[in-house]
């Protein structure tokens, strides 16, 4: 099972979900680690483009990738005001990124992390980190529950994260771990900080 399995079957009920909830909420506990000033900002797992547009409208240059295209083809109407670069590329190696040659002040993976095997973490957290500027920043989310059906997850927890970053020149800024904000008592996050 890839790790975008059950996302393209249900995009249009996640778009809805995704969409329900503000980046101001999602990322409450973390918002001290966006930059201030107009930055480059690259969404890995973008979704629909809520946090991508978010950002955009404070004036960051965002790069979103999204893997799943029934997910992008939603971001791209829902948020086609926006000023955001959409990107077709995935995790671990993010080949695409890659061939470019850009760099980024901050890289957002919300809820992305646990669809990695041990290995394909690794990978990309490599990858990662080399996509980063001098003192770049890395926002992560795990999601702690249930799988849903269909779908590809591993219990991964913050500290492994951690310690895996520590492998690559990332050091822990911010841990935090919060309730679910869609509501569902059974889920539970973590966020994490890294800075390189």
């Amino acid at each position: 099972m890839s790790s975008t399995a059950g996302y393209g079957e249900a995009a249009d009920t996640l778009a809805e979900q995704y969409e329900s909830v503000s980046f101001a909420d999602v990322h409450r506990d973390v918002l001290h680690l966006f930059p201030t000033e107009p930055s480059s900002i690259l969404d890995i797992g973008a979704g629909t483009g809520r946090d991508a547009a978010a950002l955009s409208d404070l004036g960051h240059r965002v790069v979103a990738v999204e893997p799943t295209p029934q997910l992008r083809a939603h971001g791209q109407r829902i948020h086609a005001a926006n000023d955001i670069e959409w990107v077709d590329d995935t995790l671990p190696n993010l080949t695409a990124l890659y061939k470019r040659d850009q760099r980024f002040d901050l890289i957002l993976l919300t809820a992305v992390w646990m669809h990695l095997d041990q290995h394909e973490r690794s990978s990309a957290m490599k990858h990662i980190s080399g996509l980063l500027l001098p003192e770049g920043r890395v926002i992560i989310s795990l999601r702690h529950g249930p799988v849903p059906a269909g779908r590809r997850m591993y219990d991964v927890s913050a500290e492994d994260t951690v310690a895996l970053a520590r492998h690559f020149g990332l050091h822990l800024i911010h841990d935090c771990e919060r309730a679910d904000p869609l509501g569902r008592h059974d889920v539970r996050w973590s966020y994490l900080g890294l800075q390189l």
